[in-house]
């Protein structure tokens, strides 16, 4: 399980240092691709497995399903660390994330995200502002 926040900065080539902790569950080889809220997803090979088999069951017929898969695939990369435990983020999902210096690594249960940090702090403001009204919601899903 992946859990916690950490504060880093891409370098002048693109390299996000992954912190140790997340780096041990996450593999030398994962996957990165767009996320919601506008930050990026980062899966384990056999995560991004299992989420993949889920995901071809969706109805191809519906306009939605399309859409999603789409958005999801398509920014989907194949990434590797490098022996300092730095991953490459690829242009098209730097651009996406809004990633420029300062970013903000989430391990969120089965994943990783990684954010602007100017975005991640506007989010969690938003969030925390309504976060009992969130939860209030959850009991819908059994929590």
């Amino acid at each position: 399980m992946f859990m916690g926040e950490y504060h880093h900065h891409i370098d002048a080539k693109g390299r996000l240092i992954i912190p140790v902790k997340l780096r041990e569950r996450l593999g030398e080889t994962f996957v990165l691709t767009r996320g919601l809220d506008q930050c990026l997803f980062g899966y384990p090979l056999e995560e991004w497995q299992v989420l993949e088999e889920k995901l071809k069951t969706l109805p191809l017929t519906k306009k939605d399903a399309r859409a999603f898969m789409r958005f999801f695939f398509s920014g989907a990369n194949d990434c590797e660390l490098d022996k300092q435990g730095r991953v490459n983020i690829p242009t098209t999902l730097s651009n996406y994330a809004g990633l420029e210096k300062e970013c903000v690594i989430l391990g969120v249960s089965n994943r990783i995200e990684i954010w602007s940090r100017p975005i991640w702090e506007d989010y969690f403001k938003e969030s925390q502002e309504s976060f009992s009204e969130i939860a209030e919601k959850m009991i819908d899903f059994d929590i």
